[in-house]
């Protein structure tokens, strides 16, 4: 894999809105700087993704030098969001964590509850580092993740997407494919590698950056949103049935945690450690 490399870098300021693709991040423990740091709750505090309201990957959000959000969407006037000044914070829930977050503006909340037609509240988290672990089956001592699902960074590769979108040629919705990579959300997308290598890798390098490689992910119904027009079809998780199921998980993509800090720039060279 001498010609492995890192193609691109997703970031997603607020989870589950439409990603931007930095030519550069940093990494930080709980993922790429900037990554996943907001969420919308709904009025019991439960987190609010493209699972329920898929409109919200028409909407973006673009992470300013100071940590705040720039925000748009069909049918809304822009608008930029400071990062909530220190103060109380509310429990929220993502998954079975409860995580505590600070408020954003009321102007953000009443945004979003207009574009989503329902009631929301924007929350940020102020401090990664000690605000929601990894699941403890996978992680150390410390290992600490944004908003993100689970892990702080999901990497993707392009081989494994060309050979999913062979597979999805042959089957019942081949008119669906092929499709493209944002249906994956990942953080890295690495090519130069053999499709589904990254069944096998348990440590990494992304250009002076090392990680572990915690768990296959588990795909659900956010891949079969179309990211450009929020409409849902079956595919790839039909296909992702038929040919990578691993026990309860249809899988593309493997979750990382960082070993170290750095920054990670697109062109980056990849390495397998083990």
């Amino acid at each position: 894999m001498q010609n492995s490399r890192l193609r691109a870098l997703q970031l997603y300021p607020v989870k589950s809105l439409a990603g931007t693709s930095p030519g550069s991040a940093a990494v930080e423990p709980w993922g790429l700087a900037g990554d996943r740091r907001w969420l919308l709750v709904d009025e019991e505090r439960r987190h609010v993704t493209q699972r329920s309201r898929p409109r919200l990957a028409l909407a973006v959000a673009q992470v300013r030098p100071d940590g705040g959000i720039g925000l748009s969407a069909p049918g809304m006037q822009d608008l930029s969001v400071e990062v909530p000044a220190p103060g109380a914070t509310v429990p929220v829930q993502v998954w079975r964590d409860k995580v505590d977050a600070v408020p954003a503006s009321a102007a953000a909340s009443e945004w979003f509850s207009t574009y989503l037609g329902a009631e929301v509240t924007l929350v940020h988290m102020d401090d990664p580092a000690v605000r929601r672990s990894v699941r403890q089956d996978y992680a150390r001592p410390g290992d600490t993740v944004s908003f993100a699902d689970a892990f702080p960074l999901l990497l993707t590769t392009s081989s494994s997407l060309d050979a999913l979108n062979s597979l999805i040629a042959q089957g019942d919705h081949a008119d669906e494919g092929p499709l493209p990579m944002d249906r994956f959300r990942p953080n890295v997308v690495i090519e130069g590698t053999a499709p589904w290598a990254e069944d096998d890798w348990e440590r990494v390098r992304i250009g002076e950056i090392t990680f572990r490689v915690a768990k296959p992910s588990g795909r659900c119904v956010v891949t079969t949103t179309d990211q450009r027009t929020a409409e849902r079809g079956k595919e790839p998780l039909r296909t992702l049935a038929r040919h990578r199921r691993f026990g309860d998980d249809l899988v593309f993509g493997q979750n990382l945690i960082p070993e170290s800090r750095g920054t990670l720039r697109a062109g980056d060279p990849f390495e397998v450690l083990s």
